[in-house]
């Protein structure tokens, strides 16, 4: 699945061309997660502002037509590209945003992403989409004590509070196995028996981790593509991910691989912690 660093690659692979781009046409595939919202006509003569995310979403918003905005999720399976002249859409091509500066096309294998047209992110149904978000990790506001303090709220194993993005959003499967192995933390610590020096060790792992898979292009284990067909590279420099077996570059001792709530988790014993 597209995690943060997938998303904000393709944030930035779409930003500054589209910047300014007049719709031109709209065409739906076959149906999505959710649809439209509003027919898609009402959408042509509209001019694109610069492209925000929030967690795993993007949001495009336009100027004229109808107004609003486009909030764009990958699903598990997605991705988009900008292509100066797109080709004849594939079965797996569900969305074309055809612009003055170029087409942008959502193709998603799965068909859980989503396109879906809303007033602004605070009304429905952005507002509703977004509400149960956490904090962005990049956040001034997300101090280690405000950290801390959240996790402090919760009694579920560490690793399933990251993937379910109720705290801090962005730390999809593969990071946060990579932050937690850089903490020295094991994935099924209870939250509450994390201390505050433990917790800004996590923090700083995880925004350490998300920025570098943003700067090598995200991870591309199966679909993801960012906007222009690139594949990521972080799966290439991870420590422990997909890694059972071998030895952690840390210790020595050997990955080990569990899996918690039906995902797969890579470990090492050696130097993570309960």
């Amino acid at each position: 699945m597209p995690e943060l660093p997938e998303v904000e690659v393709t944030r930035r692979g779409i930003d500054e061309p589209l910047r300014g781009a007049q719709v031109l046409a709209v065409r739906l595939g076959k149906a999505l997660r959710w649809g439209l919202g509003v027919e898609p006509e009402t959408l042509i003569g509209a001019r694109l502002l610069p492209v925000q995310r929030r967690g795993k979403y993007l949001w495009l918003p336009l100027l004229g037509g109808c107004g609003g905005g486009l909030l764009l999720h990958l699903g598990m399976s997605g991705s988009l590209a900008l292509q100066a002249e797109a080709p004849p859409p594939g079965p797996h091509d569900h969305f074309d945003l055809v612009t003055s500066q170029g087409t942008l096309r959502l193709t998603d294998p799965r068909r859980f992403g989503a396109v879906v047209w809303s007033p602004s992110t605070v009304d429905p149904p952005a507002a509703k989409l977004l509400a149960a978000l956490g904090a962005e990790p990049f956040d001034d506001s997300l101090t280690p004590a405000a950290f801390h303090a959240a996790l402090q709220r919760h009694r579920a194993p560490i690793k399933a509070m990251l993937l379910s993005g109720r705290i801090v959003v962005g730390a999809g499967n593969i990071y946060a196995c990579e932050a937690l192995h850089a903490a020295g933390i094991h994935p099924a610590t209870p939250c509450r028996r994390i201390g505050p020096v433990r917790a800004a060790r996590l923090l700083q792992a995880l925004r350490e981790t998300l920025a570098q898979a943003i700067e090598l292009g995200g991870s591309t284990l199966r679909d993801f593509r960012d906007a222009h067909g690139m594949d990521g590279a972080f799966q290439q420099h991870a420590r422990v991910y997909g890694r059972a077996g071998e030895a952690c570059p840390r210790c020595g001792a050997p990955v080990r691989r569990i899996v918690q709530a039906q995902r797969a988790t890579y470990f090492c014993a050696g130097c993570q912690r309960p």
